[in-house]
């Protein structure tokens, strides 16, 4: 599989937790979610623009805050236009950001760093909701490769 998200050379990342068999790595991790991500789990915002094509759109923040509970680190924003913050990963001091696709040839700066709250986003119940979606998916993932 060809890997054109931001950070995807990203190597020496390990998991933290065995709650997801096979999930070793980001790659790993992006690998299991072109399985998952779907309308469903897209920001309602961007549901009308989400197609297997263009799988990582509206994916960020909900696939961010999986990175810690598998890799640990945080989840930082990259500011974006409306206020609004596009969700990446630093762990162990290494930036990748597997959702960077939908911006298709834009490239995003990950020099501005904003500290993202997992209780700021999630007080938002659609969020989430589809948060939750994509473990228990993932869970069921894991054990039926």
């Amino acid at each position: 599989m060809g890997y054109r998200y931001y950070g995807n050379e990203v190597t020496g990342i390990s998991k933290i937790t065995d709650e997801y068999p096979g999930i070793e790595t980001p790659r790993d991790l992006y690998d299991a979610m072109s399985h998952i991500w779907c309308e469903y789990s897209c920001a309602p915002r961007y549901r009308a623009e989400w197609s297997p094509e263009n799988m990582t759109i509206g994916q960020c923040s909900i696939t961010s805050f999986l990175v810690p509970d598998i890799f640990g680190g945080k989840v930082y924003g990259v500011p974006r236009e409306e206020g609004v913050f596009h969700c990446f990963n630093i762990v162990d001091g290494k930036k990748f950001d597997i959702t960077s696709e939908q911006y298709g040839d834009e490239v995003l700066t990950y020099t501005d760093e904003y500290e993202q709250s997992r209780e700021e986003h999630f007080s938002n119940q659609d969020k989430y909701e589809r948060y939750r979606y994509l473990c228990d998916e993932l869970k069921k993932y894991c054990e039926n490769r």
